[in-house]
């Protein structure tokens, strides 16, 4: 038997499926899982974007109110996780259908993809000042291929080992980020943070900038029935999972804000979503913690893309190293296009467009269509209820183009008073509601069960 095969197949016997678990985490520790996913240097960086588009305080304020209305979305899809038992992607059969979910599916790995790319790139900047301060040579595409390369080897070897140290990871980043919050207001007073000058020529307006801090949340509702399917009851995974997410996403984003406005009242240049421009005044210490997150959090997010991908289609599993290889060898060359950081807002925007319809879709099919169940149906490869037309439920298809497309419409061509992704969603759960209400009389109500249990009714 040949190393390849004998390592394909430990990776088959290792790696995560889309079938229904039972969950047994506490409420504190779905908090701390979701305290530890989203304190990284992403989440940081993009507060950066803020200062000095709008002040400082209005910034600190659209963070806290995007971040909880976000939240509400993030929860709610991750509690279907916990009755259910199953992931995010696999739950999207229920309103999509068996073949309709390959549409988001594919959605979500671009997605990853993208993610895999931009944080890439942030460790590779992060290592690149670490040794160019130290060799005087500076070369950071190369360096982010290297930790992308790493990111890769560690996902097919190494994504449990790293899922256990997150929490030790996130403990060190709090420690940093409380040393930068103590400088910064130290250094100067709260209200010379708040007087520094809006720069109008950025383009960020407060509506932009809560559709980002949105827009942030909505890329975590990709996992959050991926991590809530863990816990043991609905309230351990809605309290925990809320909790966990904001504190951590306000804390990084505010600390993100406080750290440019620190830059440029210093007499500095404000240059927005570069780990480089924050490095410099908090010194090297910073830039090891930015790397080592990062890379933690990118092992976790190409190993998402692997699983999604062989676990596209109930009963056709792919196999698991060769779908690794081929999209980790795409995400080593992605890491290249430094280009994309330059694009960052839109990236999230896109975000908010693709999947905000998405989660419209997925919370109005289960909580209202399907009355609060979905049946063992769905982990059918072939026929039953979310077998539809073909295995396509086109209202669902239908709603979510309309809905991408007014999300996009609402942000670049007539901007609304409440932004884009919130009217996006509300336009597109009532138009899935009314496509659905022939579906939704056509079956009596059927009784809520974990799908991992036979002939037992879901915790509450």
């Amino acid at each position: 038997m040949s190393l390849y095969t004998r390592l394909e197949q430990r990776l088959e016997r290792n790696s995560d499926d889309a079938g229904p678990v039972q969950g047994e985490f506490s409420l504190v520790r779905i908090g701390l899982i979701w305290l530890a996913a989203n304190l990284v240097v992403t989440t940081l960086l993009t507060g950066t974007l803020f200062v000095p588009g709008i002040d400082y305080g209005l910034a600190i304020l659209l963070i806290i109110v995007g971040t909880l209305v976000g939240a509400v979305v993030l929860v709610t899809v991750g509690n279907i996780g916990t009755r259910t038992g199953l992931p995010t992607m696999a739950l999207t059969r229920g309103p999509f259908g068996t073949r309709g979910s390959l549409l988001p599916v594919t959605a979500n790995v671009v997605i990853l993809m993208g993610w895999s790319w931009v944080q890439a790139m942030l460790a590779g900047i992060a290592l690149d000042f670490i040794v160019a301060s130290v060799t005087g040579i500076s070369m950071p595409v190369v360096w982010a291929v290297v930790c992308q390369t790493i990111v890769v080897i560690l996902a097919i070897f190494g994504h449990e080992g790293i899922a256990r140290i997150e929490p030790w990871l996130a403990a060190i980043m709090l420690a940093i980020m409380t040393f930068i919050f103590i400088t910064a207001f130290t250094t100067f007073t709260p209200a010379e943070f708040q007087s520094i000058p809006v720069d109008e020529s950025i383009g960020f307006t407060p509506l932009i900038v809560l559709d980002v801090v949105i827009a942030t949340a909505i890329s975590w509702t990709v996992l959050s029935a991926d991590f809530n399917r863990f816990a043991k009851t609905s309230k351990a995974g809605i309290i925990g999972s809320g909790v966990g997410y904001s504190l951590s996403t306000i804390i990084a984003m505010s600390l993100g804000a406080t750290a440019i406005s620190y830059v440029i009242i210093s007499g500095g240049e404000a240059a927005p979503f570069d780990p480089v421009t924050i490095i410099e005044p908090f010194g090297w210490p910073l830039a090891i913690v930015i790397f080592t997150s990062v890379m933690a959090t990118n092992t976790m997010v190409v190993y998402g893309m692997v699983t999604s991908v062989v676990n596209a289609i109930p009963g056709s599993r792919v196999k698991f190293l060769p779908t690794a290889l081929i999209l980790g060898l795409i995400s080593i060359i992605g890491a290249t296009f430094f280009g994309l950081l330059d694009q960052f807002t839109t990236f999230l925007v896109t975000i908010g467009a693709l999947f905000a319809p998405v989660f419209a879709i997925m919370i109005a099919d289960y909580y209202i269509v399907k009355r609060g169940a979905y049946t063992p149906d769905i982990l059918n490869a072939k026929g039953g209820r979310y077998w539809y037309l073909a295995g396509v439920n086109w209202f669902a298809v239908a709603a979510w183009a309309i809905g991408a497309v007014a999300v996009y419409l609402w942000t670049y061509v007539w901007p609304t008073p409440i932004g884009a992704t919130i009217p996006g969603f509300a336009l597109t759960f009532v138009l899935y509601l009314v496509l659905s209400l022939r579906e939704r009389s056509a079956h009596a109500a059927e009784p809520s069960r974990h799908l991992s249990r036979s002939g037992t009714a879901t915790d509450a």
